[in-house]
């Protein structure tokens, strides 16, 4: 079996190397060259635990080989990112661009899978556009949409080991992605129709944003209510039927926090919870820059100068270099431009440099600092010892109690 990834990022490299690691030859296309040379060489282009080791040998022993360009193959994966337009309308032009790019190279027989986060109704479309360029390959063809639900950090473990949705136009479709994706995943395989598996990604990030909502908002009401919002989820959570999640500085990453539009954006009349939840998550950063800034203002009145601010954190979430999306990120950028004059000691343990932010050392930057704010659970940061000389603001529940 030949198998032709189109987009090598954070879902679509990893999944190309597992699959090599399988005993299915891999053809790797993405349209940066760099990207290209760097897989080539066994080098992965961003950082994921134990995903170099495997790119290294998949390459090394030739069962993976990247290109700018599709190959003709038995089996084509697209894995391209679907950005928004203006007011987070999902594009899929990158997918429609990917299915064209392999359209020269389908024949009787192949099987195209889509794994790209689309609106519902999306492989049907693309389905529409194949048979329109190439009429004589209906019903000849395989054709599947089936989501990645993976979490960054834990790539490799989950492409392995976690169930999978596989969504074809048809039951042919859905019973040959399964027999591809049973070559490398131990998981169970639940075969349904494409737009069920469309809706069901969307759906499964959707719930998530929809729980970390209720958990941020309680934590704005438990500010106003003198009420320690850990402590009140901890103990709320002893029932047993409630299952409070932990809040947060906001929500960011490419799934949770952008998903959620694309079922917005299909039914804005419909989905009220949904939409709602998100501007709570949205909200919950700015009001966290809010609480920074009037903080700030209140140290000034009270000691006469401006304080040593340590915001800590950039990442989207605990103990991983990944800053897509992230809340925090947008927090340290807000509180910078609101008060040029302070001292800010910027903290993101997991990456070395950043072109925008000079980076400091946590340590040194909880030491320095008037005011502490923790905008990510790093590990690290949970190694401190909480101090009474400073003013700490937990956004996300390093000193819980």
């Amino acid at each position: 079996m030949k198998a032709c990834f189109i987009g090598l990022g954070y879902i679509g490299l990893p999944t190309a190397v597992i699959a090599a690691d399988n005993g299915i030859e891999v053809i790797g296309v993405d349209i940066n060259p760099e990207v290209v040379k760097s897989v080539n060489s066994g080098k992965v282009h961003f950082s994921e635990p134990g995903l170099d080791k495997i790119c290294k040998k998949v390459t090394s022993n030739g069962t993976l080989k990247a290109y700018t360009e599709p190959q003709t193959s038995d089996v084509y994966v697209i894995v391209v990112p679907t950005p928004f337009k203006g007011n987070h309308e999902p594009d899929v032009s990158y997918v429609e661009s990917a299915v064209t790019t392999v359209l020269p190279y389908l024949k009787e027989g192949d099987l195209c899978i889509i794994e790209s986060t689309c609106p519902v109704g999306t492989t049907e479309k693309m389905a529409e556009l194949i048979y329109s360029e190439k009429p004589a390959l209906k019903d000849k063809i395989y054709l599947s949409y089936c989501p990645e639900r993976v979490l960054p950090g834990n790539t490799v473990y989950e492409l392995i080991h976690n169930d999978r949705v596989i969504g074809g136009i048809d039951e042919g479709s859905s019973e040959k992605a399964a027999g591809f994706y049973s070559h490398f995943v131990k998981g169970s395989l639940y075969k349904t129709n494409a737009r069920t598996a469309e809706m069901c990604k969307l759906t499964e990030n959707a719930s998530r944003d929809v729980q970390i909502a209720f958990a941020n908002e309680l934590s704005i009401i438990c500010e106003k209510a003198h009420i320690n919002v850990w402590e009140l989820i901890e103990l709320a959570n002893k029932h047993p039927r409630v299952n409070i999640l932990q809040p947060g500085s906001g929500v960011g990453g490419h799934c949770i926090a952008v998903d959620p539009y694309f079922i917005t954006s299909e039914f804005p009349i419909e989905s009220q919870l949904i939409g709602k939840a998100r501007e709570i998550n949205n909200y919950k950063a700015f009001w966290c820059s809010e609480k920074i800034l009037s903080t700030m203002k209140d140290f000034n009145l009270r000691e006469g100068r401006e304080p040593v601010v340590a915001l800590m954190g950039l990442s989207f979430k605990p103990n991983i270099e990944d800053l897509r999306e992230s809340p925090a990120k947008y927090i340290v950028s807000k509180v910078m431009q609101g008060h040029n004059n302070a001292d800010f000691l910027i903290v993101e343990p997991n990456i070395e440099t950043h072109k925008v932010f000079k980076l400091t050392d946590y340590a040194e930057a909880y030491d320095t600092a008037d005011i502490v704010a923790f905008l990510v659970a790093h590990k690290e940061f949970k190694k401190l010892i909480f101090r009474d000389d400073k003013v700490i603001l937990d956004f996300c529940g390093v000193f819980k109690k």
